[in-house]
């Protein structure tokens, strides 16, 4: 593969990206909701919740499971630690998940419908070189919004908790394995799935609402979490982010065996 071509076809793809309001929106939108607003939104109510005596019974709402892997809490620290650390977890998934569909689902049907999509099949480039670009150009925003996100995210859960936990009690362990090990796995799952999408449908619309359906897995995360029938730690994490790995590289090696220009002109 051509390294400079691949380069080439990314900063196009960025570019356009940067340049679509569809598709900028929700990059700029959904993590504001996801690490700043509702953060700080669990920590203004944590703080009434305080002022008010009321902790104590928010602790004993939780599953019995959950205390067990809360010990190193005290009690009135749990339902925070629980929120921030345990059943944030998941929907912080979300956002690169759906960064990354967002993007792959811009990348071919997008293309299709501004109609410049034919003078790009027609570059010199090879099948796999488009297809690597197509993957890395929706891969690494979803990256570089997620870190930066979770650099933001830490900052705003130590002091929407301050009022209760009285010390800097984030990121722990197994958030740095989610952000760094799991994480990524997941935003190449989304996006090796949608660009699939998108190569075979005509309309961004079309590619977005078929590529959204990889968040369901994360919302039976979120399920697992609040219910107490799933708990994330650390060992969970590796071990899901292995499996994710895995299924991506399967993923990654079929789209990009499956993905040929010709069937692409075929539905200009």
């Amino acid at each position: 593969m051509n390294v400079r071509v691949i380069r080439a076809l990314v900063r196009r793809d960025l570019t356009v990206v940067l340049r679509a309001r569809a598709v900028l929106i929700p990059i700029v939108l959904l993590p504001l909701i996801f690490y700043v607003v509702l953060p700080a939104g669990f920590g203004v109510g944590f703080w009434f919740a305080a002022r008010l005596g009321g902790l104590k019974h928010l602790a004993d709402g939780l599953p019995p499971e959950v205390f067990k892997n809360l010990g190193e809490y005290l009690p009135v620290e749990r339902p925070v630690a629980f929120t921030f650390v345990v059943m944030m977890a998941p929907l912080f998934l979300i956002v690169p998940l759906a960064v990354s569909s967002v993007i792959a689902a811009d990348s071919i049907a997008g293309e299709r419908e501004r109609k410049t999509l034919e003078a790009l099949l027609y570059t010199p480039a090879t099948d796999g070189e488009l297809f690597t670009a197509k993957v890395l150009a929706a891969w690494i925003p979803a990256m570089s919004v997620a870190i930066g996100g979770f650099v933001l995210y830490s900052v705003v859960a130590n002091a929407a908790a301050w009022p209760v936990m009285h010390r800097v009690f984030f990121p722990t362990p197994m958030w740095f394995a989610l952000v760094f090990w799991l994480m990524p796995a997941v935003a190449a799952m989304g996006l090796a799935a949608t660009v699939l999408v998108s190569s075979r449908v005509r309309t961004f619309q079309e590619a977005q609402q078929l590529g959204g359906l990889v968040v369901l897995p994360v919302i039976l995360l979120v399920a697992g979490q609040v219910t107490g029938a799933l708990f994330l730690h650390l060992g969970t994490v590796l071990l899901l982010g292995a499996v994710l790995w895995t299924l991506d590289a399967a993923l990654l090696w079929f789209g990009g065996r499956t993905f040929k220009r010709g069937e692409l002109v075929s539905r200009l």
